[in-house]
């Protein structure tokens, strides 16, 4: 089998995360492009890749390329995706795949019309125990559920001078914190709980109403603070987003998003609670689910001799040996490419669950501005 070329647009650290994983998955990596031709010079030779584009514009009307991986900042991810779509490449869109629900529409009908795959890396759907909570949750031994709630915290915002483009609004669109990582979460609840959340009430905070400006960096300094004398200026983008929320299964639920709680480096939590039982799932404690019940609690271990099939699918290492976000990622590229080759394995996150979340985040927005609860499309 021939393999997919592959091309990058955006070699920071999420865009060297692609490129390992499409090598991986046996695609080969034939074009980078990046900010400036001179980063996009560096990382090809990092990554050992032969073409090199000047703009991410030009590499994805390229010829000689079948997949784009979009890793930009998020204002270009919707023009970029037409303009690879509309030249008959299939995508992979980092979210939010656009600023709006409108956006990421316009992405899904190119796409259909186009006949081309888009996915979104929603990857944490990749967890073999979010596979397993799934499938105890659809098999009823949870019983009805009747309230999900967690939160998705981090802290690499915490300070004035912890900056990034994602904080300027033109760059990283109207949502920051909820659109950055609460869109992951929102999208992981509703893959495990087989829910969809149908109305809600937000609330959004900028508790550091000023940051440094954000220069320019290498892929290593991605999350790094600003240093010693960096001009400050105002910040729009909420730091915080607090949402409650009804299902269209009669649940009801809570969510907390953060990007400033000291010590939470990527803290996505969620627990799903049943008549009959609950699950727990933490990221950074991936290997085990937690299952609770009137009479008592267990800790499942991710050991495929004691999953279901579609997380005995994913759990690509002996019991004991620890998986994790590399691995997720491994697993998201290959299925993507599975699907381009004309076998989408299930639960693979595609333009539809893009679209989602940006509708999602589109209802945040609307009711934090409006202080009051919003109707979310289905």
């Amino acid at each position: 089998m021939e393999a997919l070329r592959i091309a990058i647009c955006g070699t920071g650290f999420i865009g060297r995360v692609h490129a390992r994983s499409a090598r991986l998955a046996g695609a080969e990596v034939v074009a980078v492009a990046a900010s400036s031709l001179a980063s996009a010079r560096e990382a090809a030779s990092d990554l050992q890749v032969e073409q090199v584009f000047a703009t991410s514009e030009e590499l994805v009307e390229a010829p000689g390329i079948d997949v784009v991986h979009l890793c930009t900042p998020n204002h270009l991810h919707e023009p970029l995706a037409l303009k690879a779509l509309a030249a008959g490449k299939h995508v992979v869109c980092e979210k939010p795949v656009a600023f709006d629900g409108a956006g990421a529409t316009r992405i899904g009908e190119a796409a259909a019309a186009a006949g081309r795959v888009v996915t979104v890396p929603f990857v944490y759907r990749y967890h073999p125990m979010v596979r397993e909570a799934r499938a105890r949750v659809a098999a009823g031994e949870l019983g009805r559920l009747r309230l999900l709630h967690g939160s998705y915290q981090q802290d690499w915002l915490l300070t004035p001078d912890d900056t990034n483009w994602r904080v300027d609004g033109a760059l990283g669109g109207p949502s920051r914190a909820f659109a950055d990582i609460g869109s992951h979460w929102c999208d992981l609840v509703e893959f495990a709980a087989g829910h969809r959340i149908t109305r809600l009430l937000a609330r959004l905070t900028t508790a550091v109403p000023e940051r440094a400006v954000a220069g320019p960096t290498s892929h290593t300094a991605t999350f790094s603070p600003a240093g010693p004398g960096a001009e400050h200026r105002s910040v729009a983008t909420e730091d915080v987003a607090t949402v409650l929320f009804e299902t269209d299964g009669g649940a009801v639920g809570t969510l907390l998003v953060s990007q400033i709680s000291p010590g939470r480096k990527n803290r996505l939590w969620f627990e799903l609670d049943g008549e009959a039982a609950a699950v727990v799932f933490d990221q950074e404690q991936p290997e085990v689910l937690w299952i609770g019940r009137r009479d008592g609690a267990t800790v499942l271990p991710r050991d495929p001799a004691l999953l279901g099939p579609d997380a005995a699918r994913l759990a690509t290492l002996p019991a004991g040996h620890a998986q994790g976000y590399n691995d997720c990622f491994d697993l998201f590229v290959a299925d993507t490419y599975a699907a381009i080759r004309g076998d989408a394995p299930a639960g693979l996150p595609a333009i539809g669950d893009g679209v989602r979340a940006a509708t999602i985040t589109d209802a945040v927005l609307a009711s934090a501005r409006a202080d009051t609860w919003i109707e979310v499309p289905s």
